[in-house]
């Protein structure tokens, strides 16, 4: 089991069935009741994607500003740079803008730091060396925002710059020519969620001014929608836009380098979505910037030479398979540093080596978020310095967390779910001991509980079919607060399960009723997926289109899969006759025969409990515990004398447990004596037996 808990939120009764009868699709209306539209006017304008940017870019701060000095640089025919990020969104930018400018007769060069070189953001090496190459004006996209003793450095020399950000910013901004990012605190601009390729995009269309606006949103969309959802960034208002259009026109893109990385990527002539987007294209492109060659793919999008295209596509799908095998190295080793760390810090995970590739540091916290349900902070370190990458969980604000520590750091960066930071290594101790009293502080000295929110449960696998599964693509883009539908299957019976993918992933097939579901379950396998083969189960998964040799059929991408806390028939009319006897009602014969068990049987559950129930304790689902307890038991009723039994060995106090919910916390406590089950009073019910237990 992946996660600790799953949500399952309750949908108004016939909300889902009023879309329906509108004419929406049943699984689409499932999805929208969930998430609290109920009315089909308000799943028209949901499900509308707007098509223009109706926002006017002056309403961001000093936008008027950089468009005029931008404007002067070009007017003079001076040369200009534009200095990115090598991350998917500080990319894309750099490149809607350069390709911008140099369509515009500019001679413009542009400048993506190296991760393990130059390090985040702007570095004087970096704006010497374009001062000496001749550039008059230097524009930041998706860095810059905390670059003031870097601009200082550049007035220094003569050199303009502008600066266009969507980081959080400090108290002190730099004093540039113009500096715009939308979480300027004067800033105006009502939408705040765009990415630094959508702030760019706002710069090129203040530039190109309102009556070419369409033109050059029809040609930068698509940068902007990669840059935007590989930036995971809120996908409502002019983000919803920036990528319903960008999806729409990748195709048609007028970017040869991209059409070269999809062709290479098994994407060509394909349908995209936001979910290729984010799981096929920008690990591709982020992978030259993790590698340390966050030019090949900024050389890849800019480039207009076919052959040469195809050439960078392919090594950026190395560079990509090379970053894989460097990401499972590090993140096996960072487990074995987590085993080996005391309990008061583990609230927020702080590891750190001098071996790691600096570059891929970022992924692994990621992971390591996601598998223990924490803040994550991975530190590359060399001589004596490191530098960190974190990311966030369960809305932990990470750089309202960074500041809180800024006397133990030399710098940092970045937002609320990802930032980055230097540190001398003799801080880390300080720094770890730290951010996990912050972090102890925000989750109010409770342990933070993994969780699942699940859309929608599936009541009638019947009804997924191609063309419902189609019909999700209604709900895209996909993104922070328009999250992919989980859905869910209760009490499915799992009927087959097979490695594949060198035993790196989980194929799987699940049945309910008719119904027979084929499912993939990536990074999870056999051994590690905590069910077995003929068990009963719940599974929670993506629904999706799996296309094999011409053939489409329906699969389930698996988020994860328990033993199933939810009743079969059977069970419920046994635990039914259970609690009926333990309020001491009036039992029929034949019911008594049902209860109770064997002296044999009563043996069983005791050692199957000896071996399940660890010393210090136990809290697990009720249901899978009873389960495999029963499992161990042999001759009749197994599921309810084992359930009968449990109750027995509390009762005759060699048992602690205590039911919360679909949970039961169980604590031994026989201390090896040995009880008579004659006198106990459910048995004495039943006519009594003289069973005894060791």
């Amino acid at each position: 089991m992946k996660f600790q808990k799953w949500n399952i939120h309750p949908t108004p009764d016939g909300a889902a069935e009023v879309l329906i009868a509108a004419g929406y699709p049943h699984l689409v209306s499932e999805v929208l009741a969930a998430r609290g539209i109920t009315a089909a006017e308000e799943a028209a304008a949901f499900l509308e994607r707007d098509h223009r940017l109706t926002i006017s870019p002056f309403l961001m701060k000093d936008m008027d500003r950089a468009v005029e000095r931008i404007n002067e640089t070009m007017a003079r025919g001076e040369r200009m740079a534009v200095f990115g990020d090598y991350d998917v969104d500080g990319i894309t930018a750099t490149c809607i803008l350069v390709d911008y400018l140099r369509r515009h007769g500019v001679d413009c060069l542009h400048y993506i730091p190296r991760r393990i070189e130059d390090g985040y953001g702007l570095g004087k090496d970096a704006i010497h060396s374009l001062y000496e190459q001749g550039v008059k004006l230097l524009v930041t996209v998706d860095c810059g925002i905390t670059g003031v003793e870097e601009v200082d450095y550049a007035a220094s020399l003569g050199m303009d710059v502008v600066i266009t950000d969507h980081h959080e910013c400090k108290d002190v901004l730099p004093a540039a020519c113009a500096v715009v990012d939308p979480h300027r605190s004067d800033c105006p601009y009502p939408f705040k969620h765009l990415a630094g390729c959508g702030v760019a995009l706002k710069l090129v269309l203040a530039l190109a001014g309102p009556d070419r606006e369409e033109a050059v949103f029809s040609r930068y969309c698509t940068l902007a929608a990669i840059g935007t959802v590989a930036d995971v960034m809120q996908m409502s208002g002019e983000n919803r836009t920036i990528v319903s259009r960008g999806l729409d026109s990748i195709n048609h893109s007028d970017f040869i380098g991209l059409h070269a990385l999809l062709r290479e990527a098994g994407l060509a002539e394909k349908a995209i979505t936001s979910v290729q987007i984010g799981f096929v294209l920008a690990p591709r492109i982020n992978a030259a910037g993790r590698m340390d060659a966050a030019d090949v793919a900024a050389e890849l999008l800019l480039c207009d030479d076919p052959q040469r295209a195809a050439t960078l596509a392919r090594q950026l799908c190395a560079l990509n398979r090379e970053r894989q095998d460097v990401e499972q190295e590090i993140y096996a080793q960072a487990l074995e540093m987590i085993e080996a760390l005391p309990e008061e810090e583990r609230s927020a995970l702080i590891l750190s080596s001098d071996c790691w590739h600096q570059g891929v540091v970022g992924i692994v916290a990621s992971r390591l978020s996601e598998k223990y349900s924490c803040p994550s902070f991975m530190i590359h370190l060399n001589d004596g310095v490191g530098k960190g990458s974190c990311r966030s969980w369960g809305g932990f604000n990470l750089f309202v967390a960074l500041e809180r520590c800024a006397d133990l750091l030399l710098g940092f960066g970045g937002h609320e779910l990802a930032a980055g930071f230097t540190i001398e290594e003799k801080n880390i101790p300080a720094f770890r001991r730290r951010m996990n009293q912050i972090a102890r502080e925000y989750w109010g000295g409770a342990e933070p509980v993994s969780s699942l929110d699940v859309d929608v449960v599936l009541n009638q696998p019947g009804r997924v079919t191609l063309e419902e599964v189609a019909a999700l693509d209604l709900l895209e883009p996909y993104g922070a607060g328009n999250n992919r539908p989980v859905f869910c299957l209760q009490g499915a019976t799992l009927e087959r399960m097979q490695n594949v993918g060198q035993n790196r992933h989980l194929k799987l097939r699940l049945s309910k009723g008719p119904a027979q579901l084929e499912g993939i379950f990536f990074s999870a396998n056999v051994e590690a997926c905590g069910v077995t083969l003929g068990s009963r189960v719940d599974a929670a998964f993506y629904l999706q289109i799996n296309e094999f040799r011409g053939n489409r059929s329906v699969q389930l991408q698996m988020v994860d899969i328990r033993p199933s806390l939810c009743c079969s028939g059977r069970e419920e009319e046994s635990l039914q006759l259970l609690e009926r006897c333990l309020a001491g009602e009036c039992l029929q014969p034949k019911e008594v025969m049902r209860l109770h068990p064997t002296r044999e049987q009563c043996v069983r559950a005791w050692r199957s409990l000896q071996h399940l129930v660890p010393p210090e304790g136990l809290t697990t689902g009720y249901l899978p515990f009873v389960r495999q307890v029963a499992a161990a038991m042999t001759g009749a009723e197994p599921f309810l004398r084992a359930a009968f039994a449990v109750e027995i060995f509390r009762e005759r106090e060699i048992l602690n447990c205590e039911r919360q919910g679909d949970q039961i916390c169980l604590c031994r406590c026989d201390q090896g004596k040995k009880v008579s089950l004659e006198e106990s009073i459910y048995l004495r019910r039943l006519a009594g037996g003289t069973e005894t237990v060791k």
